[in-house]
């Protein structure tokens, strides 16, 4: 039973990854249309900017996980101003061109730098240790990861689907022209949009980087799961992403426990079934 539950909070934890990653996407692609498959790079720069407040000006993880998701995210709405804004309108395949074009060039120059192999982070302080649950040991960093993720998940969601300010974004991606009749500015609605998309990324970088360690090929290594669960719960749909996220984490969880063989393809045999089922996702609307 202890290995059934270190295994179920082992799929919790990469549930969490899963549900920000994705949800990140889906704000994306919900918003602006466009299948970000630099998501992967970005998360991995969102560890390696961790690693280097640590290194180069002494500040830990606490303010990594404010800075990072703001210096990433900057430099998503860079690339958004500078190459993204010119492909809308356009078929979803020139956006994944790109993005996987920008994915291979920056993994590049980080793989260049700092080769494959990981770069240690530590666990703060004040998170270091366990908890005795009496059927398992629980650590207390990764219980974090696991309630701050579902917190910042729901947090998004809130804003998105339940303010002001998502409604106009919503109303942005639906009908630009009458949003700007009203004196609000779409382009920088829409580049603000992709920042908060690619700094949910960083910020899961940040909060993997004492886990999984930082290397270039990190996000690599996780895209195609998250692409998988995006898939699942709907293109798009920001509830579906993390309700998917954390469920096929904890499936993947179980899987590892009674039949490890197939835990690398679980994700992409449910991918499968639902699509044969419901081609729009489990809480997908159609086009």
């Amino acid at each position: 039973m202890q290995a059934l539950y270190a295994q179920l909070l082992v799929g919790l934890i990469n549930g969490s990854f899963y549900a920000l990653l994705s949800l990140g996407l889906a704000v994306i692609f919900g918003m602006l249309n466009i299948i970000n498959f630099a998501h992967g790079a970005l998360y991995m720069m969102g560890a390696f900017c961790a690693y280097f407040l640590l290194s180069l000006t002494g500040l830990g993880y606490w303010w990594a996980l404010i800075i990072a998701p703001v210096v990433v995210g900057i430099f998503g709405m860079v690339l958004e101003r500078t190459m993204l804004q010119w492909l809308a309108g356009l078929d979803h395949l020139y956006g994944l061109l790109l993005t996987f074009g920008i994915a291979l060039i920056v993994q590049g120059v980080f793989q260049n730098y700092f080769g494959s192999s990981g770069l240690p982070y530590a666990i703060p302080d004040q998170l270091r240790g366990g908890m005795n649950l009496g059927f398992m040991f629980l650590p207390i960093y990764r219980g974090w990861v696991v309630i701050f993720s579902l917190v910042v998940c729901l947090a998004t969601w809130f804003l998105i689907e339940k303010t002001q300010l998502g409604a106009y974004l919503r109303a942005a991606t639906e009908n630009p022209t009458l949003v700007r009749a009203f004196g609000i500015n779409v382009p920088r609605m829409i580049t603000l949009t992709y920042g908060l998309g690619v700094g949910l990324a960083a910020l899961a970088g940040v909060l993997s980087a004492p886990i999984n360690q930082v290397r270039p090929l990190m996000g690599a290594d996780l895209i195609i799961v998250v692409f998988a669960v995006v898939v699942i719960g709907g293109m798009g749909s920001i509830m579906g992403s993390i309700i998917t996220g954390f469920a096929l984490g904890v499936i993947e969880g179980l899987t590892k426990y009674f039949y490890p063989e197939a835990s690398n393809t679980v994700v992409f045999v449910l991918m499968v079934l639902v699509l044969l089922v419901k081609p729009t996702g489990l809480t997908g609307r159609a086009a």
